[in-house]
């Protein structure tokens, strides 16, 4: 069966199963095995975390570029459009190279299935990913894992680099219902003799790292102990900092808002510059400073108009919403603070809540979305926030929220990325 068209290849794409009774990495293995193993000739950086992961992906791609090199980006979920989440230079893969690649990828899932090894939605999207990268012969691909690390497709990889960004309560169905077991899972990236990164960790999760490094001879990079930073006041939207490793120290500024986005910046230099010494590139200290000062990501603290000010901010679990409540609170603290917010049900959606409506300067609406999957409905935060404002629709709860605003006020929508992804594609079709 030929595909013809880009609506049918991601209607072949998300009509595939997106879990398996089994974690296991056999049928990506095999799937890519009669590809030709494409993903082996790929120089890699492998990313992991609870947070994090395409701010810090976002940032390797800018420091890779500013190199000249050609960087692959495999990156979930997208925010605008499917095909960002395979991007060569910050470009999305073509309609007509996404058809041409479901093509050449449908009869080998097809021979799969028929033994019983038919492989998952994100599979086949990592194969065709490592496919294309491949083909188009990118100088260096940092690959963001989907879910976990241990399990996940994107693991059947031998990075240059492994980076762990952060370990916090998430997606407790499938890894594990405390830091330690979520921890044991971002350490599977981990490969023998592979340096690896990792961010501000709670200690329960970095000795979960530590041991699983040393048992790897994988020397490990620590916030501090191996590479040290010192946030600088900055005033105006974005971040400074100094960083300092290997002797070397450096002066930046961030167009990312947020304390969290300097650890995301710290990671992905020092895994830069581990990188850049492995195979014997010299960045300056310029070309990283314009690098990590450009570096923007969709969906993260995102400013879609000055006047009013609307922000948009992919706080999806309980960990990134404790980072929001203190952005607010060093830096909007003086504000009138409207926050519409959805949430996944298999969030933590309650202390979400809890966590921004404690705020004295917030004022929150809850409410829905048309999600992936299953959306905290009206009916539990009516129960368990009934002091809270609730709105079913979003875009009338949205506009209902914009004639109240007064001009130095701040909507900041917030939540799900899935309702992050909607919010924003409302605006960029609204113009």
């Amino acid at each position: 069966m030929a595909i013809t068209t880009y609506e049918e290849a991601l209607a072949f794409i998300h009509g595939r199963t997106q879990f398996k009774k089994s974690p296991t990495l056999d049928r990506m293995r095999y799937l890519v095995e009669k590809l030709g193993n494409p993903q082996l000739q790929l120089k890699m950086i492998h990313v992991t975390g609870t947070n994090g992961k395409g701010s810090t992906t976002a940032y390797l791609r800018d420091l890779l570029m500013s190199q000249g090199f050609k960087v692959g980006t495999y990156t979930s979920p997208f925010i605008t459009r499917f095909n960002e989440r395979i991007s060569v230079n910050g470009q999305m893969i073509a309609d007509n190279d996404l058809v041409a690649l479901v093509n050449e990828v449908y009869p080998v899932v097809k021979e799969l299935d028929a033994e019983d090894l038919g492989p998952t939605e994100f599979e086949i999207i990592t194969a065709i990913m490592f496919t294309y990268f491949s083909r188009v012969k990118v100088d260096y691909a940092v690959i963001e894992v989907g879910l976990g690390g241990l399990n996940d497709s994107t693991n059947i990889i031998t990075p240059l680099v492994s980076v762990i960004t952060t370990v916090a309560l998430d997606h407790a169905r499938w890894l594990g219902d405390t830091v330690t077991k979520i921890a044991f899972h971002k350490a599977g990236i981990i490969k023998k003799q592979t340096p690896v990164v990792v961010g501000r960790l709670p200690k329960e999760a970095l000795d979960v790292v530590k041991q699983r490094a040393q048992k790897l001879q994988a020397p490990l990079y620590e916030p501090q102990s191996n590479y040290q930073v010192t946030n600088d006041n900055y005033h105006g939207w974005g971040e400074a900092f100094t960083y300092r490793f290997e002797g070397k120290t450096y002066r930046l500024q961030l167009q990312m808002l947020g304390s969290y986005q300097i650890d995301n910046a710290a990671c992905a230099l020092t895994a830069f510059l581990i990188l850049a010494h492995k195979e014997g590139f010299v960045p300056t200290g310029r070309e990283v400073k314009a690098a990590l000062g450009r570096t923007t990501w969709p969906g993260r603290f995102e400013k879609l108009t000055s006047e009013p000010l609307i922000v948009i901010d992919g706080a999806h679990n309980e960990a990134a919403s404790l980072e929001l409540k203190k952005l607010l609170q060093t830096r909007f603290a003086d504000m009138q603070v409207k926050i519409l917010m959805a949430v996944l049900a298999d969030k933590q959606a309650d202390k979400m809540i809890a966590n921004l409506a404690s705020l004295p300067n917030v004022e929150l609406t809850l409410t829905t979305f048309a999600g992936p999957r299953e959306v905290t409905s009206l009916k539990h935060y009516q129960a368990h926030f009934p002091d809270l404002r609730t709105e079913e629709n979003w875009q009338a709860a949205f506009l209902k929220i914009i004639k109240e605003l007064n001009g130095d006020d701040m909507l900041l929508i917030t939540g799900s990325l899935y309702f992050i992804s909607d919010v924003r594609n409302y605006f960029i079709e609204e113009g």
